[in-house]
């Protein structure tokens, strides 16, 4: 299981992690189904989620790198 130590993540983050996205995805596309039926619900559910999403991977991958990155005086 190299992927969840490749990621700076334990399995059970990335579990919880994967869960997480799955389910802020399924929950996404399930108002972007909505809005095509009904174009007057969640008008802009569907593309704030993705933005969420992608701005919290982002977020949180780097936030795992720094912590994991010695700080610049050690080396010293």
């Amino acid at each position: 299981m190299d992927h969840p130590r490749a990621v700076g993540e334990t399995y059970p983050e990335h579990l919880a992690s994967a869960w997480t996205f799955g389910a802020r995805l399924f929950l996404g596309s399930l108002a972007c189904f909505l809005h095509g039926l009904f174009p007057f619900l969640f008008v802009k559910t569907g593309s704030t989620t993705v933005r969420a999403l992608y701005r919290d991977m982002l977020t949180e991958r780097r936030s795992k790198r720094a912590a994991k990155e010695p700080e610049f005086g050690a080396y010293i």
